[in-house]
């Protein structure tokens, strides 16, 4: 983790944004702009064409996509890349959040709030279920970055306060917080919470990792299918997971 090289980054898709009135030459976001500075400074390896597809970094070796969410759209690319290059999938996610809202009607922005939801490398597990298929590939990884940052929401909901529904504006990056790399299915232990038993039920992972149980289950799905928890009994009507021996890192 570089938070000076990222801090540079963040400053340096300022000054752009400044300059020229937009971002990237796709219409991207702050967060994807700063994140794709951050991970490639030389701007030659942004936005390559590889076969049919246009990916956010090639460096000549390795191929990088960065994903804030919606993991299922990226199987098409890594059905055509996969086989041919390194594939890393860069999720930026909130580890600290301020919520601010602005009125479309006045153009008002109220003072940020701090959301108490804190952001966990463990969250990445409900976007790995959607390219599960993929997980096992030798040339997939996946990088994932907690960054603090500013959210800013309009208020144009459904609801009494204009909350419910309401649209997210922009997440501006305010400093990198924290990294983890996986690389083989080893790796994925990392997103399992310190003090689970050694047997353990769905219950028991999204209490230890505080995630509700649907959010647990799909934890267990994806870590069954990379090989590394199976089945050991049962606890009652619930199953008994245990890691695979030699996953554990």
């Amino acid at each position: 983790m570089d938070k000076a090289r990222f801090e540079a980054a963040r400053q340096a898709v300022a000054a752009q944004a400044n300059s020229n009135g937009g971002i990237g030459t796709l219409g991207e976001k702050p967060l994807h702009a700063v994140v794709k500075h951050y991970l490639a400074v030389d701007p030659a390896w942004h936005e390559q064409k590889i076969g049919r597809h246009v990916v956010d970094i090639y460096t000549g070796e390795r191929i990088i996509e960065i994903q804030t969410r919606h993991f299922n759209k990226m199987r098409a690319k890594l059905t055509a890349l996969l086989p041919q290059f390194p594939v890393t999938i860069v999720y930026p996610m909130p580890a600290r959040k301020w919520l601010i809202w602005l009125d479309p009607e006045s153009g008002e922005l109220s003072k940020p709030r701090l959301s108490p939801r804190r952001g966990r490398f463990n969250d990445v597990f409900f976007e790995l279920y959607r390219i599960k298929p993929f997980l096992n590939d030798p040339n997939l990884s996946i990088h994932i970055l907690q960054i603090d940052l500013e959210e800013y929401r309009r208020l144009n909901g459904w609801s009494h306060d204009r909350k419910k529904g309401a649209w997210r504006n922009d997440r501006l990056p305010l400093s990198l917080e924290a990294e983890l790399l996986i690389s083989h299915p080893a790796d994925y232990c990392q997103l399992l919470p310190a003090g689970l038993p050694e047997s353990f039920t769905s219950a028991d992972l999204a209490k230890a990792a505080q995630m509700s149980d649907r959010r647990a289950q799909t934890a267990i799905n994806v870590l069954m299918s990379l090989g590394v928890v199976k089945i050991c009994g049962k606890d009652g009507r619930r199953r008994l997971y245990v890691l695979v021996p030699g996953t554990k890192t």
